[in-house]
């Protein structure tokens, strides 16, 4: 087995990006460099990162909302990095604990509800389109910008996701900044 360095995303800065060493590990395909061959593409998609960080206005409703697609797409490498920013940020682990469980959870405000909603709806709208329910619920939480912002970023982290387990990124190798 040999070690090898690639390169991940920041999804914060467009000219970035986060080095790592990872093990070859046996029944787990190697990583594949796939912004390095595309800074174009690469600097987009961080700038639409930003730009639907701003639309949402609310940090801890991105970063829940970009936990919870990453957990239905089961991306391991954006669950490990959206978990620790949140972690980072002051979040709680109980929070991230029952995040899958949130309908059930009293812990979460309606606007973080109605977030989830529409993310695991969009997230998984292969199944059926999101319902007229869960549409109204969110524009009526989120004024016209923010409802804006909360589907640009869903689709985001649906894009990010893919990129991520497409190119294989080591799950556990993020770090905070």
């Amino acid at each position: 087995m040999t070690d090898t360095t690639q390169t991940a995303p920041d999804q914060t800065n467009p000219d970035q990006t986060t080095r790592y060493t990872t093990p070859d590990t046996s029944g787990i395909p190697a990583p594949v460099d796939i912004y390095g061959p595309q800074p174009a593409a690469y600097r987009a998609m961080v700038r639409l990162e930003q730009a639907a960080r701003d639309g949402v206005g609310d940090d801890t409703i991105f970063e829940l909302v970009k936990l919870r697609a990453s957990q239905i797409n089961g991306c391991g490498y954006c669950v490990d990095m959206h978990s620790k920013d949140l972690l980072a940020g002051g979040e709680t682990p109980q929070r991230l604990v029952l995040l899958d469980a949130w309908r059930e959870a009293p812990i979460y405000t309606r606007a973080e509800r109605a977030a989830l909603a529409l993310t695991e709806a969009v997230t998984t709208v292969a199944d059926g389109h999101p319902s007229a329910e869960v549409e109204a619920e969110a524009r009526e939480v989120f004024d016209e910008g923010a409802y804006a912002g909360l589907v640009v970023a869903i689709a985001t982290i649906n894009a990010w996701n893919r990129l991520a387990i497409t190119s294989h990124a080591p799950v556990g190798s993020y770090q905070p900044a």
